[in-house]
């Protein structure tokens, strides 16, 4: 079935397997089916719906609404919001059926679950077991990390996203089981790698991409098991040492000197199509032991799947953003946690949570319809508490009328987002103007920054190792966009181990580069450029990588 998408206005395809998702997903009350029909918006388009109810890096200080106490939230001290810190509102979580409300045949649904999600008290931050991190979002069980996103189980991790079982990293994006590892992305078992991209069990490499189990090189790519390489040559020890004697990446403007020709050099070497590993009938990219995974990245164990990013171990599962693990029938779900069934059209949704339709911040609870802010219940609709059989009587009801409206099937409209654009993940993934943003209809946040102070880095000495710990007193102003922004004590020591100079752009900025250093979530028809073989990669035709498939890469390579 070919479509095209009330958005955006390009063609997309629904295939006969998607209908049959679709169909199997559709919830059936008191014996009847309620289908879920085809999809009006294109994957895209859904994904950009669905990110832009998912903010991970924009924090705000602000007063709890219970207590009047500064807190750290996702929300704007100007958003009209009930906000609770944290640990207030797990407390307070088990009255928020106190909000709940009947449901009005005469309005839209979603014109009456926005007004609900307005009243209910919100969490300040998505966090949970961590000691001395006050400001990190979708964290958990981490100790010291700072200005860190969406990581988990790591020690002493500065400016961070997607990071797990790492310690000691700064401005690292997406991480695993690394130690002191800085500005560099798609990192796993590594040690001290700095500026470098996909290497994984590897240490003390600079300025490396696509290394496998290698030691102490710089400048290389698509290596493996290799140990003293200067730009893909074969040193010894001395020869190796004395080459990285010349190099002073502590001073302003040697690093960049060097990522300039490290740049020239990779686009001279093969790029595989797509890093897809152990997996079967499987599109997208970053993908590790998967089945009949389409369009799905940085995932791995997932089965039956589509249209995902961030996912893990799930199955028959459509739709689905960032954070799930050992889900199942899921579809149009973000920000959610693990071990979900049959959860549709939803935000939020964290712990052994079945049968959760169109709600959002749900805890370990089933059978919920448009419910906002709930713990452990069963049979709510807009956090009303019901009986099994009213229940299973009211929802074919409200869905019919929904499908009278035009509202069944979709998820939440980008203009119900408690978020500005411009602070969700939807802008990191799609970026788009204000001008088109308010154009939409969708909210941008303003910038409601102080006036920025401008420092004078001309009176900064240019050697990391010159440089004394009064900086970390600083307002430095970034080289990009002029915000302010500080070095940390801890910060500054690493980067003298490091023997690199102080960044001259935000932690914004840097995060900035790094995203657009990284192949973005879409596939594109291309031909190998070895064997003419069709592909389909993240690499658009326009790019100047030379690009592999996946048997002319392994014969290059290995």
């Amino acid at each position: 079935m070919n479509k095209v998408c009330r958005q955006c206005g390009d063609g997309f395809e629904v295939t006969d397997q998607d209908l049959i998702f679709y169909d199997k997903v559709s919830p059936i009350f008191k014996g009847e089916k309620y289908s879920i029909s085809a999809p009006t918006f294109c994957p895209d388009c859904r994904q950009q719906r669905r990110l832009s109810f998912r903010n991970e890096r924009s924090l705000y200080k602000r007063e709890c609404a219970l207590t009047g106490k500064e807190i750290i939230s996702l929300y704007s001290p100007n958003s009209p919001f009930k906000v609770y810190n944290q640990s207030d509102w797990w407390e307070c979580v088990g009255l928020n059926t106190n909000f709940g409300r009947s449901f009005d045949f005469s309005r839209s649904f979603f014109e009456q679950f926005k007004e609900l999600s307005e009243v209910v008290p919100r969490p300040s931050i998505h966090v949970v077991g961590n000691e001395n991190c006050d400001y990190v979002n979708q964290c958990g069980y981490s100790k010291n990390c700072y200005l860190s996103f969406n990581t988990d189980f790591s020690e002493g991790c500065l400016y961070c996203r997607n990071v797990t079982h790492s310690k000691d990293c700064i401005d690292i994006l997406d991480g695993d089981k690394s130690e002191l590892c800085y500005f560099s992305t798609e990192v796993s078992s590594c040690y001290n790698v700095i500026y470098s991209s996909q290497c994984k069990k590897c240490s003390d490499l600079i300025l490396c991409e696509n290394m496998i189990g290698c030691t102490s090189c710089f400048g290389c790519i698509n290596l493996r098991n290799r140990k003293y390489c200067f730009f893909n040559e074969q040193l010894d020890e001395a020869e190796y040492l004395e080459k990285i004697s010349l190099i002073d990446l502590g001073v302003h403007g040697e690093t960049e000197t060097y990522k300039e020709k490290f740049e020239s050099f990779r686009l001279t070497q093969p790029h595989v199509y797509a890093n897809i590993n152990q997996c079967d009938n499987t599109t997208g990219d970053y993908l590790l032991n998967c089945k009949n995974a389409r369009n799905c990245y940085h995932s791995f164990s997932n089965e039956d799947v589509a249209n995902c990013i961030i996912l893990s171990q799930c199955k028959d599962t459509y739709d689905f953003d960032i954070g799930g693990y050992e889900c199942e029938l899921c579809l149009e779900v973000v920000s959610s946690g693990d071990k979900d069934y049959h959860c549709l059209f939803s935000l939020n949704i964290w712990g052994n949570s079945a049968d959760i339709i169109y709600s959002d911040t749900i805890i370990n609870s089933n059978n919920l319809f448009g419910c906002y802010g709930l713990s452990h219940k069963q049979y709510c609709i807009l956090n009303k508490q019901y009986s099994k059989e009213e229940y299973e009587s009211l929802v074919p009801r409200i869905i019919k009328h929904m499908q009278n409206t035009g509202e069944w099937g979709e998820f939440f409209d980008t203009s119900m987002s408690p978020f500005g654009y411009n602070e969700s993940v939807a802008q990191e993934y799609y970026p788009i103007k204000k001008e088109k943003v308010i154009l939409n209809g969708w909210h941008w946040k303003e910038d409601e920054s102080k006036e920025k102070i401008l420092f004078n880095w001309s009176t900064l000495p240019k050697n990391i190792q010159d440089i004394d710990d009064s900086i970390s007193d600083e307002k430095l102003s970034c080289m990009a966009c002029g915000g302010n922004y500080k070095i940390v004590k801890n910060e500054l020591d690493s980067y003298r181990k490091w023997h690199v100079s102080i960044p001259m752009k935000c932690p914004n900025c840097r995060y900035k580069e790094r995203m657009d250093n990284t192949n973005p979530l879409k596939l594109w028809n291309r031909f190998c450029a070895k064997c003419e073989k069709a592909i389909r990669t993240t690499y658009a035709p326009d790019r100047k990588e030379i690009v592999y498939c996946k048997e002319c890469y392994l014969k290059e390579v290995y």
